[in-house]
């Protein structure tokens, strides 16, 4: 076989897991697949004869490409118009993004993840997410094994702290599906019923007109806000079932050509933040995943 086919081959193998890395390192597919694209072009110029491991050569570009671009991520958010959230991705055939572990895959823990500075997301993510031992990771991060221990233990109490119990899927669809049918008659008792006290609805629009620019916050707050927003956004929306990020959405027409993409975080006290897709970027995002099987 050719040098640059076995390259090929080596890569094309390792390719979920350098998306699943660079995807949780991002929160963004687009940004992701970039990443992977340039992995790919370093991979064909480097002299692999002399690469030991390549899986653990193309993890550390992978993960020192996302570092750089979570760094200037931050920076480009500070123009962000509204709320942001994460880009979604269809996960029916693929859940775990090349995972051993699919927490960190959650849409919500995505948001979660933000909190962390890049390096601690990067310790957490190929710990967690990937089960890298400990030394490989500070290897990668160049940093000491025990610098790489207390990076991985900060951002794990970091999370459980923010982090509410999170209900199953089975759960989580059942009240999705019941936040649907209450939102799309505007019942205020019911969607009353169905939210943890301190809900918050988040729409990420990026200026789009009918984007609500900064979140809902509080259980009245919001039930009342659904129903007014009941005439206009629900009659005869055909909602499409869809798949993201291991857990249920639902795909609602908006207008003659806008989708919204809508998904829940839910403990056992009820859905305390409706996450509201409404930027076209993402949504074309999450077309082009869905397009792919999920595949990235």
């Amino acid at each position: 076989m050719h040098a640059l086919e076995r390259a090929a081959t080596a890569f094309i193998e390792l390719r979920p897991r350098l998306f699943g890395i660079a995807y949780r390192m991002l929160g963004s597919a687009t940004e992701a697949e970039d990443i992977v694209q340039e992995v790919w072009l370093r991979w064909q110029d480097t002299d692999r004869a002399a690469v030991e491991n390549p899986p653990a050569f193309l993890a550390l570009i992978t993960t020192r490409l996302s570092i750089n671009v979570a760094q200037s991520a931050r920076v480009r958010r500070e123009s962000y118009i509204g709320p942001w959230l994460p880009e979604p991705i269809d996960t029916s055939l693929d859940p775990a993004v090349g995972a051993e572990r699919g927490e960190a895959l959650e849409f919500a823990f995505l948001l979660l993840l933000e909190r962390l500075t890049p390096t601690e997301r990067a310790a957490y993510v190929l710990r967690e997410a990937f089960d890298y031992p400990y030394p490989q990771i500070a290897e990668i991060l160049q940093l000491s094994t025990v610098n790489i221990r207390q990076l991985v233990s900060r951002a794990r109490k970091h999370l459980t702290a923010v982090r509410r119990e999170p209900v199953d899927k089975v759960e989580h669809r059942r009240l999705l599906a019941a936040f649907v049918d209450a939102a799309q008659t505007g019942n205020i008792g019911a969607l009353e019923g169905l939210f943890a006290a301190d809900v918050v609805s988040t729409s990420d629009g990026n200026g789009l007109g009918g984007a609500a620019r900064f979140p809902v916050l509080g259980c009245n707050r919001v039930a009342r806000f659904m129903a007014a927003f009941a005439p206009r956004f629900w009659p005869g929306a055909g909602i499409t079932w869809v798949e993201m990020n291991g857990r249920a959405g639902v795909l609602v027409p908006r207008g003659r050509n806008g989708v919204t993409l809508l998904t829940i975080d839910a403990s056992p006290s009820g859905i305390h933040h409706l996450m509201w897709i409404v930027s076209p970027a993402k949504i074309e995002a999450f077309e082009r995943s869905r397009a792919r099987g999920g595949r990235p």
